[in-house]
């Protein structure tokens, strides 16, 4: 996923490569954005080529970056948040979507993709935190270790699944909470394909 400036220079790439037929120079990205130097331009453009969003060729005076791959976006349901004691998800009214590019998303292209809001602090040592944005996909191989939806005993919550001698638990990221051993039902919603953490800005003190 990128940053919102990392996302901002790429779109201002990908505009100046439409509207104008050409790909920016490093010091028009420097003006546009009021870069202390073309280094922090190379930087950006690094990193977006490390994210497969730019194949550069350094060779050529003018063009850069060559034309940019088509990026899938795809919506995302949110269906409130976990763990909230839903029976199944079908049954839950979407709050909103969520627009993510689904490659870097981890998004399969025929998947089943849903997103939960993360309530508590059982899996923090996975660092996955209270208000975080958790993207799942409905899987029917669940692989033992990955991080799921999963409904027990008719509560969903998000934990990580175990198989230990033919026997799935769930497994909380939090030595403070205790495994969940299935009574009478186990049935996993959704895989965890990938987070979404809204950056809260820092606090200003007063002087």
């Amino acid at each position: 996923m990128l940053t919102d400036r990392q996302q901002a220079v790429l779109d201002f790439i990908q505009t100046e490569q439409r509207e104008r037929g050409i790909t920016p120079t490093t010091r028009e990205i420097q003006q546009h954005f009021g870069f202390a130097s073309q280094t922090s331009v190379m930087q950006y453009l690094a990193t977006l080529e490390r994210k497969g969003f730019l194949d550069r060729h350094a060779r050529k005076a003018r063009a850069l970056v060559t034309p940019l791959q088509k990026v899938r976006i795809t919506d995302i349901p949110i269906y409130g948040q976990i763990p909230a004691g839903m029976a199944t998800l079908t049954d839950q009214a979407i709050e909103g979507h969520v627009s993510l590019d689904a490659r870097s998303a981890n998004v399969s292209k025929n998947g089943r993709t849903f997103a939960l809001r993360v309530r508590g602090d059982s899996m923090i040592d996975a660092h996955i935190l209270d208000g975080d944005l958790v993207i799942l996909e409905d899987r029917k191989e669940v692989r033992n270790g990955d991080v799921v939806a999963a409904l027990i005993d008719g509560e969903t919550t998000l934990k990580r699944y175990v198989m230990e001698r033919g026997r799935p638990y769930l497994k909380a990221e939090n030595p403070m909470y205790p495994d969940l051993i299935p009574a009478r039902e186990l049935r996993i919603q959704g895989v965890m394909v990938s987070l979404i953490r809204k950056q809260t800005p820092p606090t200003r003190r007063k002087r």
